[in-house]
């Protein structure tokens, strides 16, 4: 029997509500208003209203945190993370989810277990094979770790979605003389849109928020990042937190973008998987 919430319930959920809101989104409006306002006057109130709404604080951080070179450098980093990861999430999910072969469950389980071990355990010798193979400061080849650690928790996100597909998809294909990996590309892939849409929102926003990897694999000024990029303005800036403000701002301002414009996939595809997984 459904029961409806009082209106004192409903009003005390909504207060609630907003001022989760609120606190949430307080640390980024501090940065978006302290972004237009000169140092002396941050440091004088930090949450006083900017006097004018000059771009100065912008350019100072884009050129000081070489953000030009960063924002193509962090995007292609990004892109090629997520592209290597969903393809070898997806293929193992489905192994994972469609197999039953032996050993399976040890195999998830070890997939599971590797959510908990720290990256720092291999950052020594995986920097090492690096260097003696010359390919220290490759994006392609940072990707690939990055990759790596993104691969577990994505590999159970998915698998939750090709287990929610009915078997009889994967009968009807097989009837139609359709092999298991043409099943995959052409049947079973398509209908894990949702879940790949999440998986591949999630594996952007943490290569591109990304520091420990990129900061040491991503040598040389030609391959910074944005992290690293406003890493490098601490100590250029150190005394203009107007400028580190607006860095700051410029740092996050893409992927806000980047997350509310998929924003409903990514609702949608969580709670999908949540129901049926």
């Amino acid at each position: 029997m459904q029961t409806s919430a009082s209106p004192v319930s409903r009003t005390l959920a909504n207060v609630f509500l907003i001022g989760a809101v609120l606190v949430a989104l307080l640390p980024l409006g501090l940065v978006a208003l302290n972004a237009f306002k000169p140092h002396t006057a941050i440091v004088a109130n930090p949450l006083s209203l900017p006097e004018s709404f000059s771009l100065d604080n912008f350019v100072r951080a884009w050129n000081g945190g070489k953000f030009s070179i960063g924002i193509v450098n962090s995007l292609l980093l990004s892109g090629t993370t997520t592209l290597i990861t969903l393809a070898f999430a997806s293929l193992a999910a489905f192994a994972l989810a469609r197999r039953k072969i032996p050993g399976w469950q040890l195999i998830t389980i070890y997939f599971l277990c590797a959510t908990t071990v720290p990256i720092q355990l291999f950052l020594f010798p995986l920097y090492f094979v690096y260097a003696k193979l010359g390919i220290v400061g490759n994006f392609a080849a940072t990707s690939l770790i990055l990759a790596a650690i993104n691969l577990p928790i994505s590999i159970f996100l998915l698998r939750a979605y090709v287990i929610s597909i009915p078997h009889d998809v994967d009968d009807a294909a097989f009837m139609d003389g359709a092999n298991p990996l043409q099943t995959f590309l052409h049947v079973i892939l398509p209908l894990m849109r949702p879940g790949l849409i999440t998986v591949a929102i999630i594996v952007f926003l943490n290569s591109w928020n990304e520091f420990l990897i990129t900061s040491t694999f991503q040598k040389g000024r030609s391959n910074i990042t944005m992290t690293l990029g406003y890493l490098s303005m601490n100590g250029t800036y150190a005394t203009d937190q107007g400028a580190l403000m607006a860095g700051a701002f410029i740092l996050v301002a893409p992927i806000i973008v980047f997350f509310l414009l998929l924003q409903r996939f990514f609702i949608s595809g969580m709670t999908s998987g949540a129901v049926k997984g």
